[in-house]
């Protein structure tokens, strides 16, 4: 029972973030949605801390997941590149729900070193994977080009979270997309 209870607390984390937009929900709303009591939430993470640190695990564990499979179907360092762009925005990666958890999570890096060191192994491991896929492509500008495609993936995640309108992912794939190949003529 209890990892179904803290699967059920994960996912109501990241949807209660998502409904409010903010970390300004409590642990009791993040129970109710769940089904279970505040005092089993807190049995199970101990805070609401440790309740968001786990939701931004699982969001950081399907992503790679995804880009793993991605990456495992391409055949060239251009298309596991294009796989990493294309799973950032994925339709399962850039849900309304989980922008926001991550707005929120950038947020909660700035005070909390628990999520500072979350957030800084997912950038550590990005920059390192774009880097191994740009080196072929582009030798010595690989790492400067990672830290830009990076900045630009972030950047549209907190533009996203700062809109109503829907999450267009596609578009954000073509941003990016035309990005890369820009840097990648210039070289």
């Amino acid at each position: 029972m209890e990892p179904m209870r803290r699967s059920a607390l994960v996912e109501a984390t990241i949807y209660e973030i998502g409904n409010a937009g903010s970390l300004d929900v409590t642990v009791s709303q993040i129970a109710k949605k769940a089904g279970v009591s505040s005092a089993l939430a807190h049995h199970y993470f101990g805070s609401k801390e440790q309740i968001f640190l786990a939701a931004m695990r699982h969001i950081l564990t399907v992503f790679g997941a995804e880009v793993r499979g991605a990456i495992l179907m391409a055949k060239t360092p251009r298309e596991r590149l294009q796989a990493i762009i294309k799973a950032s925005f994925s339709e399962q990666n850039f849900r309304p729900e989980i922008v926001s958890a991550w707005l929120s999570f950038y947020v909660q890096a700035q005070n909390s070193q628990s999520a500072q060191r979350l957030l800084r192994v997912y950038q550590k491991r990005l920059i390192s994977n774009l880097i191994y896929d740009l080196r072929p492509l582009a030798g010595s500008a690989s790492v400067e080009l990672a830290h830009s495609i990076a900045a630009l993936i972030d950047g549209l995640y907190i533009r996203q979270a700062l809109r109503d309108e829907k999450a267009d992912g596609s578009f954000c794939v073509r941003l990016v997309t035309k990005h890369v190949d820009s840097a990648l003529e210039t070289l």
